[in-house]
């Protein structure tokens, strides 16, 4: 008997093999980009556990990309930490530097946001893909500036972009207390000033044409009437889940099945943001309006009732004054909601993809909870370990809810 004979699931994947890998890597293909980020994940496993990055290694990290890429020299001041989200590390810093276009000696100063990789996370993702889909859907729908990005981590520790600093708040201020989307109650009046800007949004994303290479290199492009990329999407999903896991549970393999075999064939091809909610935009208190859509490391091109369905999910619902009425995203209710985006669009919502993407959906939160957020935090691998080990707590009752939802669209 060899040692790797006796070892347990839990050795196998907190120091993977490069058989274990290949293997799982063989069993759930995906799209090549998303097959490189998970395997730099595994790899990076067997290495040492998270540690602190000063503010100093990244500010000149921070300075090297970017003097490299304009061709002469800049400098950082007033670097500092930037709250939020629980995957990645963020830096706020003034860059002094020409400005894009600007003619030697006319220095401006820009505020801007270091957005970079921990050595693992709720989300494993590509700073590349991310970067892509930003400058994709500027000047359609608001989103910070994406200026530049080191996605092999060649200047800093990991994989990292840079984008311009976008000003507003992401909860409003009598709600403060909740995690970020969870729940999240804007009140009657800021709802009905976010509520269309909510919808029209997402109309405009799904309606805004993919274009050909070389926007979004790293996208493989959907085939209108396959199923093909549904089903890459579903297996990448799945190998989250064999690689991350730290107990198995037999609903996951059920509903993967089903997932795959009842994939739709895509019959229009968007853009989908992947992380459409209340929590991941910026907006004015003030005067209600939007500033700026966040979080696009988990965009796709596919079907846009992922998107939809995503910011149906209860776990982002809250009642209504009434205690009645559950408003989704914490905007309106769910019929109202597709009505008015059918209205926006110009697409239908079809019920039957709803019910299939209702269930990738609740697959895919359960992955993100209970594998990805308790790998990384057992790992020791994420500076947000505290807030992992309590997301990853909330996994079961997801779990719950993707069986509840399984067994409502299949009886």
């Amino acid at each position: 008997m060899t040692m790797r004979d006796t070892m347990t699931d839990e050795d196998i994947r907190r120091h993977p093999s490069d058989a274990f890998i290949e293997q799982v890597r063989a069993r759930f293909p995906t799209e090549a980009e998303v097959d490189v980020v998970l395997t730099r994940k595994m790899r990076r496993r067997n290495g040492p556990s998270f540690q602190a990055v000063p503010l100093e290694t990244l500010i000149h990290g921070v300075e090297r990309l970017i003097a490299d890429r304009v061709g002469y020299d800049v400098w950082v001041e007033e670097a500092r930490w930037l709250s939020g989200g629980a995957s990645k590390l963020q830096m706020l810093f003034d860059l002094h530097w020409r400005g894009e276009g600007g003619e030697p000696g006319s220095l401006v100063m820009t505020p801007m946001v270091l957005r970079m990789e921990p050595a693992a996370s709720v989300t494993e993702s590509s700073r590349r893909r991310e970067f892509e889909v930003i400058r994709a859907v500027e000047g359609t729908v608001p989103v910070p500036h994406a200026y530049w990005m080191d996605p092999d981590a060649t200047f800093l520790p990991y994989p990292a972009m840079i984008y311009g600093f976008a000003t507003g708040s992401a909860k409003p201020s009598h709600d403060a207390g909740k995690v970020t989307g969870l729940g999240q109650n804007y009140g009657p009046a800021l709802r009905a000033k976010l509520a269309p800007q909510f919808i029209d949004y997402l109309a405009r994303i799904h309606n805004l044409p993919i274009g050909e290479r070389p926007v979004l290199a790293s996208f493989e492009r959907p085939v209108v009437g396959s199923n093909a990329s549904v089903i890459r999407q579903v297996n990448a999903a799945r190998r989250i889940w064999e690689e991350d896991r730290v107990e198995d549970e037999p609903v996951m393999a059920v509903v993967y099945k089903w997932l795959i075999r009842n994939a739709p064939p895509i019959d229009h091809a968007s853009i989908v943001h992947g992380d459409y909610r209340s929590g991941n935009f910026l907006f004015d208190e003030q005067s209600g309006e939007i500033t700026a859509w966040l979080d696009w490391e988990g965009a796709v091109l596919g079907d846009r009732h992922q998107d939809l369905t995503y910011a149906a999910l209860p776990i982002f619902q809250h009642y209504a004054e009434d205690d009645k009425t559950a408003l989704v995203s914490g905007m309106m209710p769910e019929a109202e909601l597709f009505a008015a985006y059918e209205r926006a669009s110009g697409l239908p919502v079809d019920p039957k993809r709803l019910k299939y993407f209702g269930v990738f959906n609740r697959y895919l939160v359960s992955v993100l909870l209970l594998a990805a957020s308790a790998r990384a935090a057992r790992c020791a691998a994420t500076h947000q370990d505290v807030l992992l080990n309590h997301v990853s707590g909330m996994g079961y009752l997801a779990l719950s809810e993707l069986r509840d939802f399984f067994r409502s669209v299949t009886s």
